[in-house]
């Protein structure tokens, strides 16, 4: 009886709406991009201590079938031990080339973590401007039914035709219609904004109006400075990992160093007695590699320089990119600014004159067609000021994404 009971309290509270920051945050940690993302970065972490490492020691064992004598008896086995050393500084050049492609996969990371979130705001705004679409379109239709209340009435006194009732019918029917289709572009949006979330596809989105108020189109001016974008940021420690592959190559083509120990078993001998008879025998060794083909060596120099010089015309393109996308952004934002100002000094001034042909109609002033006219030019201003609106609010998204604010 008590889960009932909290069951039935927690059923009956109304969804409390969710700001934006929240849903971010579950993108951020439940997003399989983001989380794919964020592995391959744990992944490149694991490269440096494999390449910081020194090579396996080499241990080499034999046994002789038959024994080779030696002055001091027969050898019966022999073990080689032997450890290579690169050439001073290699494994650390190999280290720091491993921790700045980590570095740059980061980078990377971050940058598909923004996009996530622009897509987030991106879908939000949609949803936001639908809500307020289908608010207003039914907030309309009980204009219309107004309206046909007027004209019936109107008829009903023998001073307007039956033809005005029929007219807003047929514009009431239209807006049913309207309405439905609104209805059902909600599904499609709301599966996407989910599924962004790794959540439910059917699971409701509370949108919370004061997430994403008139006044939020506010962009400084500023010179667009796009250094500390992941793009180009990772592109950077890319150019840095392929300078040091350069050095790495350069450093390969030195010789590498072996130390080793050779020990062999000698069993006593029987027939003499010479000094340290059957004593095994332990030599120090040292091995040095000649990198005497230096072709590889130039190859693996010239792809790594090729690659630094890749990378620099890639970031001069992706520079190119980020500018165009901010120049057209920050035009629609500026737009949307414009055509807010508009379209309110539009709605205002609709909103008299429809007054005015309402009072005019009901005196047998005005005709009835100029009232449903008029009515429709104020639908028309309203619905096309939250579309400005949503375009300001994601372009506002997008240089949020663009300049990492």
């Amino acid at each position: 009886m008590l889960i009932g009971c909290f069951l039935i309290f927690f059923i009956n509270q109304p969804l409390q709406a969710q700001d934006l920051e929240t849903y971010l945050q579950m993108a951020s940690e439940n997003n399989p991009k983001v989380k794919a993302s964020y592995a391959e970065f744990e992944a490149a972490m694991q490269r440096a201590p494999q390449v910081a490492t020194l090579p396996d020691p080499t241990l080499t064992m034999s046994a002789f079938g038959r024994m080779i004598e030696t002055r001091l008896g027969a050898q019966e086995a022999r073990f080689n031990l032997m450890q290579m050393f690169p050439w001073f500084g290699t494994l650390r050049a190999k280290e720091d080339a491993a921790n700045l492609m980590a570095e740059a996969s980061f980078q990377n990371y971050l940058d598909l973590r923004n996009q996530v979130f622009f897509d987030v705001k991106q879908v939000y705004a949609e949803l936001y401007a639908l809500e307020k679409t289908i608010q207003l379109k039914k907030e309309n239709f009980s204009i219309l039914d107004s309206y046909r209340e007027l004209a019936l009435s109107r008829f009903r006194s023998g001073s307007s035709p039956m033809v005005n009732v029929v007219k807003v019918d047929i514009q009431r029917d239209a807006a049913m219609i309207e309405i439905e289709l609104l209805e059902e572009k909600r599904k499609p949006l709301e599966t996407r904004f989910n599924l962004m979330l790794r959540r439910e596809k059917g699971e409701a989105i509370v949108l919370q109006d004061s997430i994403l108020p008139e006044n939020a189109l506010a962009f400084n001016e500023t010179d667009e400075n796009f250094d500390g974008h992941p793009r180009l940021t990772g592109l950077e420690k890319q150019k840095e990992a392929y300078e040091m592959q350069d050095i790495i190559a350069q450093k390969e083509g030195n010789p590498m160093v072996g130390l080793g120990i050779d020990y062999s078993i000698i069993s006593k001998r029987t027939d003499a007695n010479p000094d340290m008879n059957g004593r095994d025998a332990i030599m120090p060794m040292v091995s040095v590699t000649l990198p005497i083909f230096r072709k590889k060596i130039n190859a693996a120099r010239k792809e790594a320089q090729l690659m630094g010089e890749s990378i620099l015309e890639q970031q001069e393109a992706q520079r190119n990119e980020l500018q165009n996308e901010y120049e057209a952004a920050l035009y629609e934002l500026n737009s949307a600014r414009k055509l807010l100002d508009l379209y309110d000094r539009q709605i205002a001034s609709s909103g008299q004159a429809n007054k005015l042909l309402i009072s005019g109609y009901s005196n047998s002033i005005t005709d009835f067609d100029e009232v449903l006219q008029m009515n429709q030019d104020v639908l028309m201003y309203q619905t096309q000021r939250i579309e400005a609106l949503k375009n300001g609010l994601i372009a506002q998204a997008k240089l949020d994404y663009l300049m990492v604010r």
